[in-house]
This record gives C-alpha cells, structure tokens and sequence, in this order.
C-alpha cells in the first residue's frame, strides 16, 4: 500500500431472464458474457457499520458463514450476521503490540489454514518495531470460544526485518496446492535502493512459497521440494522465493476456476501493474516500471512483463499499450468474479486504485487481455484499500472511508469497451 501521493453486450434475454441466469455458474454464461461488461454501482454490504481501516476480509473456510476483516491497528473482527447489525466481535486484538506505526504498517494480511475447521489454524502478518520487522505468525482459535483467538498460542512461522517503514506486502494466501503464498515488498524508500528486487538472496521484493505444515532445518516451516530455488543455497538463493522482481505487491489471489496467481504490483513515479504470477517468474522491477524500462539492465537480462498497465497521468496513458484505460496512482489488486449474483461479471479480475477510488475490470484470454472497462467511477472518491471474496466467490471492496462495500448491478445495460 502507498500514501495518495499513494468489466457481450448483453443479449437482449439476459435483462429479462437474471433470476435465472443468477442460478448457473461463471462457465454457463462465459459465452453470453463475453463482449460487455455490466454496469455496477457500489452498496454498503453492512450499512450500520464502520470498521476502521480495513485492509482484508475472508470468509472462515468452515461452514460458519462468518465473515473477518481486519483492521490496520491491530485487530480482527467477525463481521454481524445480520446485514443491518451494528457491531463486529472482536477475534483478535495486538493493538497492544503497535504495529501501526507507519502509513504502510500495521496488522497486513489473514489467512485462514485450509484444514482450519479441524484444526482451527489461522495466520497473520503484521508490522513490528525494535527492530523494525514484519511477523508471520500462526494462532490457534480458542478451546472455549469459536469467536476468539487465542493470544497464548501464537507461534511465529517467520520474521523479516525491515529495513524502512513501507513496501511491506502483506498479503497472505493458501494455493490450490495447500501450500501459504506470501507477498513481501523489496524494503521500501523507493526506487529500490537496495537492489533487492533482481536479487534472490534476499526476500524483499518477491513472493515466497512455504509449507506451514512441516519443518525444513531449523526453520519454523517447510520449503516445497519444487519451489523454483531449492538445491541453490549454496549459491545465496533464498529457497523460500516462488517469483521475483516486484516492488510492492498490493494484494494477490488466485482465480478458484483456473488456479492462475494474480497480483497487482504498485509502481514508482509512473506506471501501475497487474501480474500473473509463475513459478521462478522473474517480473523486472527495479530494472523494469511496468512495460518500460526503469534502470539499466545487464544485456542478458529476462522478465516476465504485466499483462496490463495504467499510467500516473492522462498525457502518460496515451502513450502505453491501454490508451483507453483511465490513470491512477496506487493499485490495488482484487479477484477473478467467480461468484453467481452477477453473471455478467463472471471471468472477470476486479482491481482498483486506492488514491483515485476507481474501479476497474478485464477480460485476459489466451495470454492478452481482451477487454477492460470501468465498473465503478471515482464519484465519490473511495479509497479502495483491497477486496474480499465470501466462500460463494462474491466480492467485496474494503475503503479507508470505514465501510465494506459490495456491488450492485446500476441497469440492465451494459458498459461499452
């Protein structure tokens, strides 16, 4: 996350017939969904609440229906079952511990073990001083309280020292493979002064992979067998690294349907970036800022370039290879739409930018991007600090204005690309 400065036309059937579309999942209507994308407008998902700083929600993998987010000073909340209550339960609370001590610390990122109705697992990422470091760290749900974490059984997975107060990451998720992904920036004070992005011995700057199930050595987790480093120690190469060469990675997911790796990578002074993310990928920063050149770079160098870009002004943005996109200053990085409420958004990723509140949606198909459009204009301005996904695949917005959002389809017609 970074300060301000820090999705066919519709066939005529389908304004007719949504209760039935509504019943058929994102493959069915692929093929109808194809050449628009549907006009939304964003609702409050609870109205009389507000959360302060939310920076991610989840559903409990566990057949609860409760839902958590996460507040940047500290705290976990169950969110009311009832759209219209008023208060949250507090599931956990390291306010105590202060990890909101800079603009981009703070408590980061959940993520619920995928076994977790059995064994009640769930991790957290947050900010830590003296010396400054980001905590990875598992907790154990209480034996006398479902809705409680228990404080006492925290035990730490990994801890990464920090050397500056931003480009953290933060995001952390479990793969189709059962296997914890999580997103770590390169260090932060900008233009990666460090060069920790290109450098494999370090694990700024890169998503790592690690088995919270097992132990490698001394470690306090496992590295898979496959991970695209391992056998390279001897070499300096961090075994733990799945990918390499971000700045700061500002949320990432996984499509449920296709099992591909999102992640929207948040630039320097000119370009915004969204990823997909594969193993040993290698996506160029510092050398590097979106499709373009950032620093020189050694003759033999190789990346994996964005699959889109947005640039931080209009004059900028006639110049990229998405001129009808509209600018912004911060990306955040969102989900595939895999839900059933709004068929017409099925297949496609959800991003936003935090400073401008705009929110966007595109269509990637056979390595290209084959559509993209505004779905929710900047009026007012949100700042959309990231997105959560219930176990239906319904998405929800989360802004610094204190309210979790959802979409609402505007009319029955479609935005034109």
């Amino acid at each position: 996350m970074r300060k301000a400065c820090y999705k066919t036309r519709l066939h005529s059937f389908l304004g007719c017939s949504l209760t039935l579309l509504t019943l058929l999942d994102c493959s069915a209507v692929r093929a109808i969904a194809d050449e628009a994308f549907p006009a939304l407008e964003l609702k409050p998902a609870f109205p009389e609440l507000k959360v302060k700083q939310p920076l991610w929600l989840e559903e409990a993998p566990d057949n609860s229906k409760r839902l958590f987010v996460i507040e940047k000073d500290g705290r976990i909340l169950i969110l009311p079952h009832d759209r219209n209550g008023k208060e949250a339960k507090v599931f956990l609370d390291i306010v105590d511990r202060k990890p909101n001590q800079n603009y981009e610390e703070g408590l980061l990122g959940m993520a619920f073990h995928p076994d977790f109705k059995k064994n009640h697992k769930f991790y957290v990422y947050y900010s830590q001083l003296d010396p400054k470091r980001s905590v990875l760290s598992e907790f154990t749900v209480s034996a006398t309280d479902p809705d409680k974490a228990d404080l006492a059984s925290e035990r730490i997975v990994i801890e990464v020292p920090m050397v500056y107060g931003n480009h953290n990451g933060g995001t952390l998720i479990f793969g189709p493979d059962g296997y914890l992904y999580i997103s770590i920036g390169d260090g932060g004070k900008g233009k990666d002064p460090h060069e920790f992005g290109q450098s494999t011995r370090f694990l700024w700057g890169k998503i790592l992979r690690i088995d919270v199930n097992s132990r490698s050595g001394h470690l306090q987790y496992g590295v898979p067998k496959d991970n695209p480093f391992v056998g390279k120690s001897v070499e300096g190469h961090r075994a733990e690294i799945w990918a390499y060469g971000l700045r700061n990675p500002w949320r990432m997911s996984f499509d449920r349907e296709t099992g591909e790796l999102w992640a929207a990578d948040v630039g320097q002074d000119k370009w915004e970036e969204i990823d997909l993310i594969v193993k040993g990928g290698n996506y160029g920063w510092s050398f590097r800022e979106g499709f373009h050149s950032y620093k020189d770079a050694p003759a033999d160098a190789k990346w994996i370039d964005p699959i889109l870009e947005y640039a931080h002004t209009p004059a900028l943005q006639k110049e990229c290879k998405f001129p009808e996109h509209s600018v912004g200053t911060s990306i955040t990085g969102g989900y595939v739409y895999r839900g059933k409420k709004l068929p017409a958004l099925c297949g496609t990723y959800v991003y936003a930018d935090f400073a401008q509140g705009t929110v966007w949606g595109l269509r990637y198909e056979k390595g290209a991007v084959t559509a993209n459009a505004t779905l929710v204009k900047a009026n007012p301005v949100r700042p959309i600090t990231s997105f959560g996904q219930d176990q239906d695949g319904e998405i929800y917005l989360l802004s610094f204005d204190g309210k979790i959002y959802e979409f609402a389809a505007k009319t029955s017609e479609p935005v034109k690309k």
